[in-house]
Formats: structure tokens, sequence, C-alpha cells
């Protein structure tokens, strides 16, 4: 593969209709960074609630998250698998998928440069995270870490993605069974390399404010405790099948070696 460069970048930036101010903050800081990206107006759940939980199943999704699924999950979910649809039809070789509410750091280019000149190395490439558990360092790029992780990787407010590795998930992405950071958490499953470059080059801002969640989480409601024992067992599990993958890949043992 030749050496990806942001002439072959795509970027799209997920943004409901209505979130005038997060559309503003994001466009000012892109601009100040050179970046053109194309705005995709995000699937707003509640209105398209009955639409959406047709393609949700509901058994899997309360075993798999341990809670029934939020209009806005839903939402969420449709966006991200839309945005993909779209690279896949565009002409461009990589995508960066962001979500409306990302704060980027100073050395946000250096790390987006830097990850595409080492676009050999991994399938999907996150920025910023919600949880990020046991890292291992697969090696450097740059100053760098490219981290896989045993524990839960979630959060997907700013990605990069292969297109080869859209056109093969996409069919595979419904039903929907959990959240979509979660789905793309098991790359055991889908067999693609999800790492992280660390220290990450952004992190994500709501003000506590949320179109999925609601205001300081105030939409989400998990089931008892003891309606939760099937997603202990799949948690558990989890961290077993990202394990496994990461042996027999060769990726459990960490390397701190130059990947430049």
């Amino acid at each position: 593969m030749a050496e990806l460069t942001r002439a072959g970048l795509g970027i799209w930036l997920i943004n409901l209709d209505r979130d005038t101010d997060r559309l503003t903050a994001m466009q000012r800081q892109l601009d100040a960074m050179g970046l053109e990206y194309t705005r995709f107006p995000a699937i707003y759940g509640k209105d398209h609630a009955d639409e959406l939980a047709a393609r949700v199943d509901q058994a899997a999704y309360a075993r798999n998250m341990g809670q029934g699924v939020l209009p806005g999950k839903m939402g969420c979910y449709a966006s991200h698998v839309a945005v993909w649809e779209a690279f896949v039809s565009s002409d461009k070789q990589v995508a960066l998928i962001l979500e409306d509410d990302v704060v980027f750091h100073d050395d946000f280019l250096e790390a987006l440069d830097t990850a595409l000149a080492g676009a050999t190395h991994w399938d999907t490439l996150r920025f910023n995270c919600i949880r990020a558990k046991l890292p291992i360092s697969q090696g450097r790029l740059g100053r760098y870490r490219l981290n896989a992780y045993a524990g839960p990787f979630t959060g997907n407010a700013a990605y990069l993605l292969h297109k080869p590795v859209a056109e093969r998930l996409l069919p595979n992405l419904w039903p929907q069974t959990r959240a979509f950071d979660h789905e793309l958490n098991r790359f055991f499953h889908h067999d693609f390399r999800q790492f992280g470059l660390e220290p990450f080059a952004s992190h994500v801002d709501d003000g506590g404010v949320s179109a999925i969640t609601g205001t300081g989480f105030g939409l989400v409601r998990k089931f008892p405790w003891y309606q939760r024992l099937p997603h202990y067992g799949v948690k558990a599990g989890n961290y077993l099948r990202r394990a496994w993958w990461l042996v027999r890949k060769g990726r459990i043992r960490p390397s701190d070696a130059s990947l430049d």
C-alpha cells in the first residue's frame, strides 16, 4: 500500500440539525487546522424510533448492554452506519469520522499525519475514548504508542477507518445488538485491528448534555443487578475473546519497537 496522506482522506462530521452551536464550534476548530469536511446530518432517534426499532434485536441488546435500547442509541448507531455507507461510495481511501463534541488538542494534526503515514499497521484507529482498559503497545508511530486493548475500548467521537474494512463489515452491522462503539469493540468477532493512538490527541466534552443519554445520563436506566446477570456473563466472556484474538494474532506481548 502506498503511504497515505491527507489527500486520500475524507472527513465526515456527524451533527444533528438542531445542534448548531456544536457545528459552529467544530467548524471553527477544523477550519483552524485547514481540514475540509462533509457534514452528515445525524439521525435523530426519537423522530425515527419505530423505523429504527425494527432493525434492533431487542433481546440481544438487553443481554449485551444490560439495559433497554434508547432512541438516541439507535440514532447514533444508524448515523455511523450511514456515514460508513457514504464513505464506501466515495473516492476516498480512508475516513476520519467525527462526532460534534470533540475537542482537538494542539498535536492533532501531528497525530493524524503520523497515523496516515503508518496506515498499514491498523484497520480502525481512535484518537480519543470513553474507556481504554488494559492497553498493550504494538509499537511506536513517531512519538505515539499504537495500542491494542484487552479490556473495553469504547467511544467513537474521532476515529479513522480503512475502506476495505468498512466494505467488509457493513453487511454484518444489522440488526443492531449493542451500541455502535461496543459493536466495534468486537474486533475479535469481525477480525480487524482496532487500535488507539496514545497519548490521545483529542477528548470529548458534551457539557453534560447529550441527545443520546440525556442531561447527566438522565435517560439511562440500567436493569436491576439480577436482571443484568446475562450481561455480566457477556462482559466476562468478551475479556477472554479479546485476549484470545490478541494471542492468536501475536499481539499480546507489549512492544516498544518503532513501526515507522
